[in-house]
């Protein structure tokens, strides 16, 4: 089970923008442009106190010179986990592209006006939803969330605005690093790597595939 990349694509070092920001801008539009399904859908990891990992699938909804930037509850296992090791990474897996961006940094809570604007952005459904379920908790059955989505929903039936739950809001991922990796024949992939140094500066790496 694999498949052969393309053997006339490349990413050089003189193919590379000036910056990462820039260059995650070409790819992103490559993505977009290519249609691939959810092109913003990135692999999150991050780790407990103890270093135990874990990684899931979220839509990434923006970024900046600062960072990358995702929504969820605070009180989930990765809520959590970014609080107590404030460290993650980010894979974004466009593979019909024969392209990956791994990205690595600090997370922390963006600010509350950020939240509350996005909240206020996002379908009813989904901000009644974001009251409703207890992310990553156990729950006897699917009827206990319907139960309390219907509840939610009850509360806020005269509601023209829904405020975002205390517990929930964005994360924003500071990257130390970010990786642009292109598929090569016979597995001679080409890696190359922005790098934050010491002073502050970035630098820019080739890695062996």
């Amino acid at each position: 089970m694999r498949n052969e990349y393309a053997a006339d694509q490349g990413l050089t070092e003189a193919d590379l923008a000036a910056d990462w920001h820039t260059q995650f801008d070409r790819w992103f539009a490559d993505a977009v442009a290519h249609g691939l399904p959810e092109p913003n859908a990135m692999v999150v990891g991050t780790a407990d106190a103890a270093g135990r990992p874990s990684g899931r699938t979220v839509l990434l909804k923006g970024y900046d010179q600062e960072g990358f930037v995702f929504f969820t509850n605070h009180l989930s296992r990765k809520g959590v986990e970014a609080s107590a090791n404030p460290y993650a990474s980010l894979v974004f897996p466009w593979f019909p592209m024969q392209r990956q961006v791994v990205v690595a940094g600090s997370i922390a809570p963006v600010e509350r006006a950020v939240t509350e604007s996005y909240f206020a952005s996002r379908p009813r459904d989904s901000q009644l939803g974001a009251w409703a379920s207890p992310q990553s908790s156990m729950v006897p059955d699917r009827a206990t969330l319907q139960e309390s989505y219907r509840e939610v929903a009850e509360r806020y039936a005269d509601a023209d605005v829904i405020p975002p739950p205390p517990h929930w809001g964005g994360l924003r991922v500071r990257p130390d690093s970010v990786e642009f990796w292109q598929g090569r024949a016979g597995r001679l992939h080409d890696r190359l790597r922005f790098r934050r140094a010491d002073a502050g500066d970035w630098i820019v790496e080739r890695l062996a595939p």
